[in-house]
């Protein structure tokens, strides 16, 4: 059986990884079933910083730019959330990185995943271990 995983435009033209869309399903799916949970839905929406800002000041109350926003709607073993991706803020995360943007967009993607998966980032411990988890991911790609 398939994860259900699905990837939308919401306000860009191109998609970030054309043709390329059952290897990330399959990558995305390895690492749910590796922290031992399953995915009920899981849509990542790719749109452009003006767009999750949006996003961020109706939904959040926060007025400022930011890479990702995670929806859970179930989080604890069946998995199914919303997740918006600026792909501006990815592109200049990678340069200010010196990251290639595919990396930066895998580990973008794979932090939103970990957030629903019980990982947090607001302590320094929980900043090492969700950094550490992303490389572990990263990896698996």
């Amino acid at each position: 059986m398939v994860d259900d995983i699905t990837f939308h435009l919401a306000d860009i033209v191109a998609h970030p990884f054309p043709g390329n869309e059952n290897l990330y399903i399959e990558w995305l799916s390895a690492v749910v079933k590796s922290e031992h949970k399953t995915i009920s839905s899981l849509t990542y929406i790719f749109c452009s910083d003006d767009y999750l800002l949006d996003i961020n000041i109706k939904y959040l109350g926060h007025d400022y730019y930011t890479d990702i926003i995670t929806f859970p709607y179930k989080e604890v073993s069946d998995l199914e959330s919303d997740m918006y991706i600026s792909i501006d803020r990815v592109k200049e995360n990678a340069e200010e990185y010196n990251e290639i943007f595919e990396t930066e967009l895998r580990r973008v993607m794979v932090h939103g995943l970990l957030h629903l998966l019980g990982y947090g980032d607001k302590t320094d411990i929980e900043i090492q271990t969700m950094r550490q988890k992303e490389e572990e991911y990263l990896r698996l790609f």
